[in-house]
Protein backbone atom coordinates (compact mmCIF):
# COMPACT_ATOMS: atom_id res chain seq x y z
CA UNK A 1 0.00 0.00 0.00
CA UNK A 2 1.31 3.14 -0.98
CA UNK A 3 1.99 5.82 2.21
CA UNK A 4 0.94 8.71 0.75
CA UNK A 5 3.32 12.02 1.36
CA UNK A 6 -0.10 14.93 2.63
CA UNK A 7 -3.00 13.55 4.45
CA UNK A 8 -6.46 13.53 3.04
CA UNK A 9 -7.50 16.61 4.92
CA UNK A 10 -4.59 18.80 3.37
CA UNK A 11 -5.27 17.22 0.02
CA UNK A 12 -8.95 18.67 0.45
CA UNK A 13 -7.82 21.77 2.51
CA UNK A 14 -5.27 22.48 -0.72
CA UNK A 15 -8.80 21.95 -3.27
CA UNK A 16 -10.06 24.41 -1.39
CA UNK A 17 -6.99 27.08 -1.89
CA UNK A 18 -6.92 25.84 -5.38
CA UNK A 19 -10.81 26.75 -5.68
CA UNK A 20 -10.88 30.15 -4.48
CA UNK A 21 -7.89 30.86 -6.63
CA UNK A 22 -9.39 29.36 -9.51
CA UNK A 23 -12.39 32.06 -8.87
CA UNK A 24 -10.05 35.20 -8.35
CA UNK A 25 -8.52 34.28 -11.64
CA UNK A 26 -11.78 33.98 -13.36
CA UNK A 27 -13.06 37.24 -11.69
CA UNK A 28 -9.52 38.78 -12.32
CA UNK A 29 -9.88 38.34 -16.16
CA UNK A 30 -13.08 40.38 -16.75
CA UNK A 31 -11.13 43.17 -16.54
CA UNK A 32 -7.93 44.76 -18.31
CA UNK A 33 -6.17 46.22 -15.32
CA UNK A 34 -6.70 43.34 -12.96
CA UNK A 35 -5.84 40.01 -15.95
CA UNK A 36 -1.97 40.26 -15.41
CA UNK A 37 -2.81 39.43 -11.77
CA UNK A 38 -5.54 37.24 -12.25
CA UNK A 39 -3.24 34.67 -14.56
CA UNK A 40 -1.20 34.47 -11.62
CA UNK A 41 -3.84 33.11 -9.27
CA UNK A 42 -4.79 30.65 -11.63
CA UNK A 43 -1.10 29.62 -12.10
CA UNK A 44 0.05 29.50 -8.36
CA UNK A 45 -4.01 27.21 -8.11
CA UNK A 46 -2.66 25.15 -10.49
CA UNK A 47 0.21 24.60 -9.04
CA UNK A 48 -1.03 23.58 -5.62
CA UNK A 49 -3.98 21.79 -7.31
CA UNK A 50 -1.40 19.33 -8.95
CA UNK A 51 1.05 19.07 -6.17
CA UNK A 52 -1.92 17.48 -3.91
CA UNK A 53 -3.14 15.45 -6.19
CA UNK A 54 0.23 13.58 -6.98
CA UNK A 55 1.65 13.94 -3.47
CA UNK A 56 -2.15 12.53 -2.25
CA UNK A 57 -3.06 9.40 -0.86
CA UNK A 58 -3.20 6.32 -3.83
CA UNK A 59 -0.95 7.95 -6.39
CA UNK A 60 2.81 6.76 -6.07
CA UNK A 61 4.67 6.09 -9.61
CA UNK A 62 6.33 9.43 -8.96
CA UNK A 63 9.14 9.15 -11.28
CA UNK A 64 7.01 8.38 -14.26
CA UNK A 65 4.91 10.98 -13.57
CA UNK A 66 7.90 13.63 -12.98
CA UNK A 67 8.91 12.35 -16.37
CA UNK A 68 5.27 13.03 -18.29
CA UNK A 69 4.98 16.39 -16.79
CA UNK A 70 8.89 17.51 -17.30
CA UNK A 71 7.79 16.28 -21.07
CA UNK A 72 4.55 17.94 -21.38
CA UNK A 73 6.11 21.30 -19.69
CA UNK A 74 8.75 21.06 -22.13
CA UNK A 75 6.34 20.93 -25.28
CA UNK A 76 4.42 23.43 -23.27
CA UNK A 77 6.96 26.09 -22.78
CA UNK A 78 8.09 25.75 -26.94
CA UNK A 79 4.33 26.26 -28.26
CA UNK A 80 4.12 29.40 -26.04
CA UNK A 81 7.12 30.72 -27.26
CA UNK A 82 6.22 30.21 -30.90
CA UNK A 83 3.11 30.91 -31.05
CA UNK A 84 2.04 34.12 -32.95
CA UNK A 85 -1.08 36.49 -31.25
CA UNK A 86 -2.38 35.77 -34.53
CA UNK A 87 -2.53 32.10 -33.61
CA UNK A 88 -3.77 32.53 -30.38
CA UNK A 89 -7.41 31.37 -30.98
CA UNK A 90 -5.98 28.25 -32.99
CA UNK A 91 -4.14 27.18 -29.99
CA UNK A 92 -6.76 27.58 -27.58
CA UNK A 93 -9.10 25.36 -29.59
CA UNK A 94 -6.16 22.75 -29.73
CA UNK A 95 -6.21 23.05 -26.31
CA UNK A 96 -10.38 21.99 -25.42
CA UNK A 97 -8.92 19.26 -27.66
CA UNK A 98 -6.92 18.32 -25.01
CA UNK A 99 -9.40 18.47 -22.13
CA UNK A 100 -12.04 15.85 -23.98
CA UNK A 101 -9.27 13.35 -24.78
CA UNK A 102 -8.54 13.58 -21.59
CA UNK A 103 -12.16 13.06 -20.32
CA UNK A 104 -12.66 10.14 -22.73
CA UNK A 105 -9.35 8.63 -21.81
CA UNK A 106 -10.18 8.89 -18.04
CA UNK A 107 -13.85 7.72 -18.40
CA UNK A 108 -12.63 4.73 -19.75
CA UNK A 109 -10.07 4.40 -17.12
CA UNK A 110 -12.65 4.11 -15.17
CA UNK A 111 -14.59 1.72 -16.20
CA UNK A 112 -11.63 -0.67 -16.50
CA UNK A 113 -10.45 -0.21 -13.24
CA UNK A 114 -14.21 -0.48 -12.00
CA UNK A 115 -14.52 -4.13 -13.76
CA UNK A 116 -11.32 -5.10 -12.09
CA UNK A 117 -12.66 -4.16 -8.57
CA UNK A 118 -15.70 -5.73 -9.11
CA UNK A 119 -14.23 -8.87 -10.58
CA UNK A 120 -11.97 -9.24 -7.49
CA UNK A 121 -14.63 -8.53 -4.66
CA UNK A 122 -16.31 -11.23 -6.19
CA UNK A 123 -13.55 -13.52 -6.28
CA UNK A 124 -13.42 -12.73 -2.27
CA UNK A 125 -11.22 -9.54 -2.05
CA UNK A 126 -12.18 -7.54 0.24
CA UNK A 127 -12.90 -3.30 -0.12
CA UNK A 128 -10.32 -2.49 2.45
CA UNK A 129 -7.43 -3.99 0.41
CA UNK A 130 -8.14 -1.38 -2.17
CA UNK A 131 -6.58 2.50 -2.18
CA UNK A 132 -7.01 5.35 -4.34
CA UNK A 133 -9.62 5.66 -6.59
CA UNK A 134 -10.22 1.79 -6.83
CA UNK A 135 -10.79 2.39 -2.86
CA UNK A 136 -13.73 4.36 -4.01
CA UNK A 137 -14.88 1.66 -6.49
CA UNK A 138 -14.62 -1.22 -3.54
CA UNK A 139 -16.80 0.72 -0.78
CA UNK A 140 -19.53 2.27 -3.34
CA UNK A 141 -22.93 0.62 -2.89
CA UNK A 142 -24.95 -0.35 -6.32
CA UNK A 143 -26.75 2.46 -6.75
CA UNK A 144 -23.63 4.57 -6.83
CA UNK A 145 -21.33 2.30 -9.04
CA UNK A 146 -24.95 3.25 -11.31
CA UNK A 147 -24.59 6.54 -10.78
CA UNK A 148 -20.83 6.40 -11.39
CA UNK A 149 -21.64 4.51 -14.76
CA UNK A 150 -23.87 7.67 -15.93
CA UNK A 151 -20.88 10.15 -14.80
CA UNK A 152 -18.59 8.35 -17.41
CA UNK A 153 -21.07 7.93 -20.12
CA UNK A 154 -21.36 11.90 -19.96
CA UNK A 155 -17.73 12.86 -19.52
CA UNK A 156 -16.92 10.37 -22.53
CA UNK A 157 -20.03 11.60 -24.72
CA UNK A 158 -19.02 15.50 -24.43
CA UNK A 159 -15.53 14.53 -24.06
CA UNK A 160 -15.40 12.95 -26.85
CA UNK A 161 -17.47 15.72 -29.22
CA UNK A 162 -15.58 18.59 -27.61
CA UNK A 163 -12.21 16.20 -29.07
CA UNK A 164 -13.53 16.35 -32.91
CA UNK A 165 -15.53 19.75 -32.62
CA UNK A 166 -12.14 21.21 -31.46
CA UNK A 167 -9.94 19.52 -33.71
CA UNK A 168 -12.09 21.15 -36.58
CA UNK A 169 -12.47 24.54 -34.76
CA UNK A 170 -8.80 24.44 -34.74
CA UNK A 171 -8.63 23.31 -38.84
CA UNK A 172 -10.60 26.53 -39.49
CA UNK A 173 -9.26 29.23 -37.73
CA UNK A 174 -5.46 27.69 -39.10
CA UNK A 175 -7.08 28.15 -42.58
CA UNK A 176 -6.35 24.04 -43.08
CA UNK A 177 -10.07 23.70 -43.34
CA UNK A 178 -12.71 25.48 -45.43
CA UNK A 179 -14.60 28.37 -43.23
CA UNK A 180 -17.36 27.43 -45.72
CA UNK A 181 -20.35 25.80 -43.23
CA UNK A 182 -20.59 21.79 -44.76
CA UNK A 183 -22.91 19.06 -43.33
CA UNK A 184 -24.27 16.04 -44.85
CA UNK A 185 -27.65 16.35 -46.35
CA UNK A 186 -30.27 16.03 -43.60
CA UNK A 187 -27.69 17.26 -41.16
CA UNK A 188 -29.32 17.15 -37.94
CA UNK A 189 -31.24 13.96 -38.20
CA UNK A 190 -28.34 12.42 -38.38
CA UNK A 191 -26.84 14.30 -35.38
CA UNK A 192 -30.10 13.24 -33.58
CA UNK A 193 -29.55 9.83 -35.00
CA UNK A 194 -26.06 8.88 -33.66
CA UNK A 195 -27.22 10.63 -30.57
CA UNK A 196 -29.86 8.17 -30.03
CA UNK A 197 -27.03 5.16 -31.02
CA UNK A 198 -24.76 6.54 -28.24
CA UNK A 199 -27.35 6.39 -25.93
CA UNK A 200 -28.31 2.86 -26.99
CA UNK A 201 -24.72 2.34 -26.21
CA UNK A 202 -25.04 3.77 -22.54
CA UNK A 203 -28.41 1.19 -22.29
CA UNK A 204 -26.04 -1.41 -23.17
CA UNK A 205 -23.38 -0.32 -20.68
CA UNK A 206 -25.64 0.31 -17.62
CA UNK A 207 -27.26 -3.81 -18.48
CA UNK A 208 -23.50 -4.86 -18.40
CA UNK A 209 -23.89 -6.03 -21.50
CA UNK A 210 -20.28 -6.39 -23.49
CA UNK A 211 -17.86 -4.54 -20.72
CA UNK A 212 -15.93 -1.32 -21.72
CA UNK A 213 -17.08 -1.57 -25.89
CA UNK A 214 -20.37 0.02 -25.47
CA UNK A 215 -18.55 3.28 -24.15
CA UNK A 216 -15.93 2.72 -26.93
CA UNK A 217 -18.75 3.10 -29.31
CA UNK A 218 -20.35 5.50 -27.52
CA UNK A 219 -16.94 8.05 -28.15
CA UNK A 220 -16.36 7.05 -31.56
CA UNK A 221 -20.10 8.05 -32.47
CA UNK A 222 -19.96 11.60 -30.08
CA UNK A 223 -17.01 12.06 -32.20
CA UNK A 224 -18.55 11.92 -35.11
CA UNK A 225 -20.98 14.55 -33.84
CA UNK A 226 -18.75 16.86 -32.93
CA UNK A 227 -17.16 16.48 -36.09
CA UNK A 228 -20.16 16.99 -38.06
CA UNK A 229 -21.54 19.82 -35.66
CA UNK A 230 -18.69 21.75 -36.35
CA UNK A 231 -18.21 21.60 -39.81
CA UNK A 232 -21.65 22.80 -40.46
CA UNK A 233 -20.88 26.08 -38.47
CA UNK A 234 -19.50 29.18 -40.60
CA UNK A 235 -16.18 30.49 -40.43
CA UNK A 236 -18.08 34.00 -39.03
CA UNK A 237 -19.35 31.80 -36.52
CA UNK A 238 -15.90 30.19 -35.00
CA UNK A 239 -15.39 32.57 -32.09
CA UNK A 240 -18.88 31.75 -30.62
CA UNK A 241 -17.72 28.15 -31.37
CA UNK A 242 -14.68 28.21 -29.34
CA UNK A 243 -16.45 29.86 -26.67
CA UNK A 244 -18.75 27.15 -26.31
CA UNK A 245 -15.95 24.25 -26.81
CA UNK A 246 -14.64 25.83 -23.57
CA UNK A 247 -17.67 25.99 -22.21
CA UNK A 248 -18.13 21.71 -23.24
CA UNK A 249 -14.33 20.73 -21.77
CA UNK A 250 -15.03 22.72 -18.42
CA UNK A 251 -18.56 20.26 -18.10
CA UNK A 252 -16.46 17.21 -19.13
CA UNK A 253 -13.62 17.59 -16.61
CA UNK A 254 -16.62 18.22 -14.18
CA UNK A 255 -18.34 15.12 -15.24
CA UNK A 256 -14.87 13.28 -15.01
CA UNK A 257 -14.56 15.26 -11.22
CA UNK A 258 -18.09 13.51 -10.35
CA UNK A 259 -16.32 9.93 -11.35
CA UNK A 260 -13.53 10.31 -9.86
CA UNK A 261 -14.97 11.51 -6.38
CA UNK A 262 -12.82 15.13 -7.08
CA UNK A 263 -14.42 17.85 -5.78
CA UNK A 264 -11.74 20.14 -7.13
CA UNK A 265 -12.30 19.19 -10.59
CA UNK A 266 -16.39 19.50 -10.22
CA UNK A 267 -15.48 22.81 -8.89
CA UNK A 268 -12.88 24.23 -11.91
CA UNK A 269 -14.92 22.18 -14.53
CA UNK A 270 -18.48 24.27 -13.41
CA UNK A 271 -16.84 27.11 -13.33
CA UNK A 272 -15.39 26.72 -16.99
CA UNK A 273 -18.74 25.15 -18.52
CA UNK A 274 -20.55 28.26 -16.50
CA UNK A 275 -18.60 30.75 -17.67
CA UNK A 276 -18.10 29.69 -21.31
CA UNK A 277 -21.56 29.23 -21.89
CA UNK A 278 -22.23 32.60 -20.28
CA UNK A 279 -19.62 34.43 -22.89
CA UNK A 280 -21.05 32.15 -25.53
CA UNK A 281 -24.37 33.44 -25.04
CA UNK A 282 -23.53 37.12 -24.89
CA UNK A 283 -21.49 37.00 -28.46
CA UNK A 284 -24.41 35.35 -29.56
CA UNK A 285 -26.42 38.56 -28.03
CA UNK A 286 -23.67 40.74 -29.66
CA UNK A 287 -24.42 39.03 -33.11
CA UNK A 288 -28.05 39.10 -33.16
CA UNK A 289 -28.12 34.75 -33.70
CA UNK A 290 -29.99 32.36 -31.76
CA UNK A 291 -27.92 30.65 -29.46
CA UNK A 292 -29.06 27.22 -30.47
CA UNK A 293 -29.04 27.76 -34.19
CA UNK A 294 -25.24 28.59 -33.67
CA UNK A 295 -24.39 25.26 -32.46
CA UNK A 296 -26.57 23.10 -33.87
CA UNK A 297 -25.53 24.63 -37.53
CA UNK A 298 -25.11 28.29 -37.35
CA UNK A 299 -24.68 31.13 -40.34
CA UNK A 300 -21.21 31.79 -41.49
CA UNK A 301 -22.09 32.42 -45.43
CA UNK A 302 -20.24 30.66 -48.24
CA UNK A 303 -17.15 32.25 -48.71
CA UNK A 304 -18.42 33.58 -51.82
CA UNK A 305 -20.05 37.65 -52.34
CA UNK A 306 -23.69 37.66 -53.14
CA UNK A 307 -24.57 37.51 -56.49
CA UNK A 308 -25.86 41.14 -56.67
CA UNK A 309 -23.06 43.05 -54.89
CA UNK A 310 -23.53 46.94 -53.88
CA UNK A 311 -23.56 49.46 -56.75
CA UNK A 312 -19.96 51.40 -57.06
CA UNK A 313 -16.49 51.06 -56.95
CA UNK A 314 -13.84 51.27 -54.27
CA UNK A 315 -12.09 54.56 -54.32
CA UNK A 316 -8.27 54.00 -52.74
CA UNK A 317 -5.98 56.72 -51.06
CA UNK A 318 -2.46 57.01 -50.74
CA UNK A 319 -0.41 57.30 -47.79
CA UNK A 320 0.09 61.54 -47.63
CA UNK A 321 -4.13 62.29 -48.47
CA UNK A 322 -4.61 59.91 -45.41
CA UNK A 323 -1.97 61.51 -43.62
CA UNK A 324 -3.54 64.77 -43.98
CA UNK A 325 -7.03 64.05 -43.17
CA UNK A 326 -5.30 62.32 -39.75
CA UNK A 327 -3.36 65.91 -39.58
CA UNK A 328 -6.87 67.76 -40.14
CA UNK A 329 -8.69 65.57 -37.71
CA UNK A 330 -9.79 66.72 -33.81
CA UNK A 331 -12.10 63.31 -33.28
CA UNK A 332 -10.17 59.89 -34.44
CA UNK A 333 -11.47 56.38 -33.99
CA UNK A 334 -9.96 52.95 -34.64
CA UNK A 335 -11.62 50.29 -35.51
CA UNK A 336 -8.82 46.77 -35.14
CA UNK A 337 -9.90 43.75 -36.55
CA UNK A 338 -8.19 40.30 -37.98
CA UNK A 339 -6.18 42.43 -40.21
CA UNK A 340 -4.02 44.09 -37.56
CA UNK A 341 -3.57 40.80 -35.89
CA UNK A 342 -2.24 39.21 -39.05
CA UNK A 343 0.21 42.03 -40.36
CA UNK A 344 1.20 42.24 -36.23
CA UNK A 345 0.53 45.94 -36.64
CA UNK A 346 -0.47 46.07 -33.20
CA UNK A 347 2.68 48.39 -32.61
CA UNK A 348 3.12 50.60 -35.09
CA UNK A 349 -0.54 51.29 -34.32
CA UNK A 350 0.05 52.05 -30.86
CA UNK A 351 2.80 54.31 -32.24
CA UNK A 352 0.77 56.24 -34.26
CA UNK A 353 -1.88 56.70 -31.86
CA UNK A 354 0.70 58.21 -29.19
CA UNK A 355 2.39 60.78 -32.10
CA UNK A 356 -1.81 61.51 -32.92
CA UNK A 357 -2.60 62.20 -29.27
CA UNK A 358 0.65 64.37 -28.55
CA UNK A 359 -0.80 66.99 -30.77
CA UNK A 360 -3.87 67.18 -28.64
CA UNK A 361 -5.96 64.75 -30.85
CA UNK A 362 -8.74 62.89 -29.02
CA UNK A 363 -8.11 59.24 -30.04
CA UNK A 364 -9.82 56.01 -29.21
CA UNK A 365 -10.18 52.70 -30.45
CA UNK A 366 -13.69 50.52 -30.96
CA UNK A 367 -14.07 47.01 -29.84
CA UNK A 368 -16.84 44.71 -31.48
CA UNK A 369 -17.33 42.04 -29.17
CA UNK A 370 -16.71 39.30 -32.04
CA UNK A 371 -13.80 41.23 -33.26
CA UNK A 372 -10.81 38.44 -34.45
CA UNK A 373 -11.23 35.31 -34.07
CA UNK A 374 -11.09 34.86 -30.14
CA UNK A 375 -13.19 36.34 -27.52
CA UNK A 376 -10.71 39.54 -26.25
CA UNK A 377 -8.45 39.17 -29.24
CA UNK A 378 -8.18 42.72 -30.24
CA UNK A 379 -7.86 43.71 -26.77
CA UNK A 380 -5.39 41.00 -25.81
CA UNK A 381 -3.02 42.49 -28.77
CA UNK A 382 -3.84 46.47 -27.98
CA UNK A 383 -2.87 45.59 -23.91
CA UNK A 384 0.34 43.92 -25.70
CA UNK A 385 0.98 47.30 -27.26
CA UNK A 386 0.84 49.31 -24.60
CA UNK A 387 -2.56 50.84 -25.26
CA UNK A 388 -3.81 53.07 -22.53
CA UNK A 389 -6.90 51.28 -21.40
CA UNK A 390 -9.47 54.37 -21.01
CA UNK A 391 -9.11 54.81 -25.03
CA UNK A 392 -10.39 51.22 -25.70
CA UNK A 393 -14.14 50.99 -25.42
CA UNK A 394 -16.24 48.57 -26.48
CA UNK A 395 -19.26 49.24 -29.16
CA UNK A 396 -21.68 50.10 -27.07
CA UNK A 397 -19.96 52.57 -25.34
CA UNK A 398 -18.78 54.72 -28.65
CA UNK A 399 -21.09 53.87 -31.17
CA UNK A 400 -23.28 57.24 -30.48
CA UNK A 401 -19.94 59.28 -31.11
CA UNK A 402 -19.40 58.56 -34.80
CA UNK A 403 -21.65 61.53 -36.34
CA UNK A 404 -18.96 63.47 -34.20
CA UNK A 405 -16.19 61.89 -35.53
CA UNK A 406 -13.95 63.05 -37.88
CA UNK A 407 -12.05 60.01 -39.18
CA UNK A 408 -12.41 56.42 -38.54
CA UNK A 409 -9.72 53.89 -39.76
CA UNK A 410 -10.80 50.64 -39.90
CA UNK A 411 -7.51 47.97 -39.90
CA UNK A 412 -8.44 44.82 -41.58
CA UNK A 413 -12.19 44.86 -39.94
CA UNK A 414 -15.06 43.56 -42.48
CA UNK A 415 -17.93 42.32 -41.01
CA UNK A 416 -18.45 44.06 -37.74
CA UNK A 417 -18.36 47.43 -39.80
CA UNK A 418 -20.78 46.28 -42.41
CA UNK A 419 -23.95 48.18 -42.95
CA UNK A 420 -25.93 45.58 -44.29
CA UNK A 421 -26.47 44.51 -40.95
CA UNK A 422 -28.66 46.94 -40.31
CA UNK A 423 -29.80 48.06 -43.60
CA UNK A 424 -30.41 45.22 -45.97
CA UNK A 425 -33.03 42.36 -43.95
CA UNK A 426 -32.30 40.17 -46.94
CA UNK A 427 -28.16 39.79 -45.55
CA UNK A 428 -26.98 36.86 -44.05
CA UNK A 429 -25.69 38.93 -41.01
CA UNK A 430 -29.53 41.40 -41.33
CA UNK A 431 -29.74 42.32 -37.40
CA UNK A 432 -26.34 41.48 -35.76
CA UNK A 433 -24.95 44.52 -33.92
CA UNK A 434 -22.11 46.28 -36.08
CA UNK A 435 -20.11 49.88 -35.13
CA UNK A 436 -21.47 52.04 -37.38
CA UNK A 437 -17.87 53.68 -38.50
CA UNK A 438 -20.16 55.38 -42.44
CA UNK A 439 -21.61 57.90 -40.15
CA UNK A 440 -18.01 59.37 -39.04
CA UNK A 441 -17.21 62.35 -41.90
CA UNK A 442 -13.99 60.01 -43.29
CA UNK A 443 -13.61 56.52 -43.32
CA UNK A 444 -10.41 54.79 -43.83
CA UNK A 445 -10.09 51.24 -44.81
CA UNK A 446 -6.63 49.48 -44.19
CA UNK A 447 -7.19 46.33 -46.73
CA UNK A 448 -5.22 43.82 -48.28
CA UNK A 449 -7.35 43.59 -51.12
CA UNK A 450 -10.42 43.45 -52.65
CA UNK A 451 -11.62 40.18 -50.95
CA UNK A 452 -14.76 39.61 -48.65
CA UNK A 453 -14.56 39.05 -44.85
CA UNK A 454 -13.94 36.30 -43.12
CA UNK A 455 -18.40 35.89 -43.20
CA UNK A 456 -18.09 35.83 -47.10
CA UNK A 457 -20.12 38.62 -47.38
CA UNK A 458 -19.89 42.24 -49.22
CA UNK A 459 -19.74 45.07 -47.23
CA UNK A 460 -21.43 48.08 -48.82
CA UNK A 461 -19.03 50.20 -46.43
CA UNK A 462 -16.30 49.98 -49.00
CA UNK A 463 -18.38 52.06 -51.94
CA UNK A 464 -19.46 54.63 -49.95
CA UNK A 465 -18.73 57.99 -50.80
CA UNK A 466 -17.14 58.92 -47.60
CA UNK A 467 -15.17 56.05 -47.81
CA UNK A 468 -11.46 55.41 -49.30
CA UNK A 469 -9.38 52.26 -49.42
CA UNK A 470 -5.95 52.16 -48.10
CA UNK A 471 -4.87 48.81 -49.84
CA UNK A 472 -1.90 47.22 -48.29
CA UNK A 473 -0.29 45.24 -45.21
CA UNK A 474 -1.71 46.95 -42.63
CA UNK A 475 1.89 47.33 -40.69
CA UNK A 476 3.16 48.26 -43.67
CA UNK A 477 0.59 51.03 -44.29
CA UNK A 478 0.61 52.26 -40.96
CA UNK A 479 4.51 53.11 -41.05
CA UNK A 480 3.99 54.96 -43.98
CA UNK A 481 1.81 57.20 -42.08
CA UNK A 482 4.57 57.11 -39.18
CA UNK A 483 7.14 58.37 -41.65
CA UNK A 484 4.26 61.81 -42.40
CA UNK A 485 3.12 62.44 -39.33
CA UNK A 486 5.49 64.11 -36.89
Amino acid sequence: MHESLLSPQLVQAAYVVASVLFILALGGLSNVESAKRAVWYGIVGMVLAILATVLGPGIGGYPAIAGAMAVAAVIGAIVAMRVQMTSMPQLVAALHSFVGLAAVFIGLNAELEAQHVLAALAQGATPESFTGFAGKIAHKSAVELDIMKVEAFLGIYIGALTFTGSVVAFGKLAGKITGKPWKLPGGHFWNASLTVAALAMGGLYFADIGGIWPMVVNAVLAGIVGWHLVMGIGGADMPVVVSMLNSYSGWAAAAVGFTLGNDLLIITGALVGSSGAILSYIMCKAMNRSFISVILGGFGGDGTPAAEGPEGEMVPIDADSVAQLLQDADNIVIVPGYGMAVAQAQQSVASLVSRLRKQGKNVRFAIHPVAGRLPGHMNVLLAEARVPYDIVLEMDEINEDFPDTDVTMVIGANDIVNPAALEDPNSPIAGMPVLEVWKSSHVIVLKRGRGTGYAGIQNPLFFRENTRLFFGDARASIDELLKRID
